[in-house]
């Protein structure tokens, strides 16, 4: 079986020695791994008990059109959103774009004029900017009323707790945590640290809504932000939590006060959560839940194996191979556009649809320079699908997450590798 399996990868390209060294990391990941496996045991634990709790049903598949009135479907995967993540309230909606879409959602239904809203975890993702104002755009929270502050991370990464209580004042309203690290090179908040976070934003001012963009980082660990004092936790469908099924869609859960609040702004006041079809999409995104934890464990894997090939490539990695992971990207400087664009065709090579496209770069919306992507997805932009982005410019870094198996995320890094080693810029 080993020879076959050998044959089928130098079938797809792979080089002997490549192989050979994934074959030996592989070996020395083989604890790291079991631990992951874990994990994904007890979410997958998780999301069973309270599908059986609510007593999930064929009925719940049948779907809405028009108004959606009385989608029961709809409402018990909602219920089993909040059960899952230890919260009162959820709003899991096809009509939710993008995980930004969510984070925008949930920021103008919970912020007035002259309310300000704090990052105390440094600059937000890029598309984040515009929708707060950092960086001018029709229809941004800045052009409502609403003002920005922000507290920067130490250089190790870790919170300024002293800046950060500085910058608390009497129009603070909300804060907005985010979990991973964006084009960033900080590390990724693990559930435990977003915890005494928001114990000392609570401590400072009592009524402060605490929301985590929890983008990537769902099921990586057996807890969530909402089990450590998070009032709302957003996210995308088309990442973790929709188990690669799910064709669009995001989520929000945590407090019922927020929660509606966030569903009156994304139909009309007075609807909230009573409109809103489910179009025949509720079996996918049930299912695609279901299969989530297993599906993030293996994104996890393709993480750290991708770390560890290209550290022993001599390659600075972030996070490095043997760093707990809190979420499914992985980052790596290759320090040339070329180098870039050479991993990005490897994964584009490795990909069940478009293994054919060469990824160029593109002036990409809510991006301040050109962007190169590669995705070959079956869910166009989902990335819990093998994927890879990033900006071109120095240090020309690569975000890679993804992989809806860990087969399939493993052949997708060695394959970027093959593409750098054809052009000259490794040697094994």
């Amino acid at each position: 079986m080993m020879k076959r399996l050998t044959d089928m990868y130098a079938s797809l390209g792979l080089d002997e020695k490549l192989l050979a060294l994934g074959k030996e990391i592989e070996t020395v990941l083989k604890d790291r791994f079991d631990a992951i496996d874990q994990i994904a045991e007890y979410n997958q634990m998780k999301v069973l008990s309270a599908m059986q709790k609510n007593r999930v049903a064929e009925a719940h598949f049948s779907g809405s059109t028009g108004y959606g009135y009385n989608d029961l479907g709809r409402e018990t995967l909602e219920q089993i959103y909040a059960d899952v993540f230890h919260a009162e309230a959820a709003l899991v909606r096809p009509q939710i774009t993008c995980g930004t879409h969510a984070l925008h959602v949930a920021l103008s239904a919970n912020l007035r004029p002259g309310d300000e809203l704090l990052s105390p975890v440094g600059r937000p993702y890029d598309t984040l900017e515009e929708v707060i104002g950092i960086r001018p755009s029709k229809g941004s929270l800045k052009e409502y009323g609403v003002s920005y502050a922000q507290a920067d991370l130490k250089e190790d990464g870790s919170f300024d707790f002293d800046a950060i209580g500085r910058a608390i004042n009497s129009r603070t309203k909300m804060a907005t945590i985010q979990r991973s690290k964006g084009y960033a090179t900080r590390p990724t908040l693990s559930v435990a640290s977003i915890g005494e976070l928001i114990a000392f934003l609570k401590s400072k001012k009592t009524d402060i809504i605490c929301m985590v963009d929890n983008c990537y980082g769902e099921f990586t660990e057996p807890v969530e932000p909402t089990d450590v004092g998070a009032d709302l936790c957003v996210g995308s469908l088309i990442k973790n939590p929709g188990g690669g099924l799910a064709p669009c869609g995001g989520y929000l859960v945590g407090k019922e006060e927020y929660v509606e609040q966030a569903a009156f702004r994304l139909s009309a006041p007075g609807l909230g959560k009573e409109v809103g079809a489910s179009l025949g999409l509720s079996q996918t995104l049930y299912q695609g839940f279901f299969l989530a934890p297993t599906v993030t464990a293996g994104a996890v894997k393709g993480a750290i194996f991708a770390a560890a090939l290209y550290e022993r490539l001599g390659f600075p990695t972030f996070p490095t191979c043997k760093t707990a992971r809190h979420d499914i990207i992985q980052a790596v400087d290759l320090g040339s556009k070329e180098a870039l664009k050479a991993f990005c065709l490897g994964i584009q090579a490795a990909a069940p649809v478009d293994s054919f496209v060469t990824p160029e770069p593109w002036a990409m919306p809510g991006y301040d320079c050109d962007v190169i992507m590669a995705a070959g997805a079956f869910v166009q932009g989902s990335s819990i699908e093998l994927s890879a982005d990033g900006p071109l410019k120095p240090p020309y870094t690569v975000f890679f997450q993804g992989g809806l198996t860990w087969y399939h995320a493993k052949f997708g890094i060695l394959s970027s590798a093959q593409k750098l080693l054809e052009a000259n810029l490794i040697a094994l």
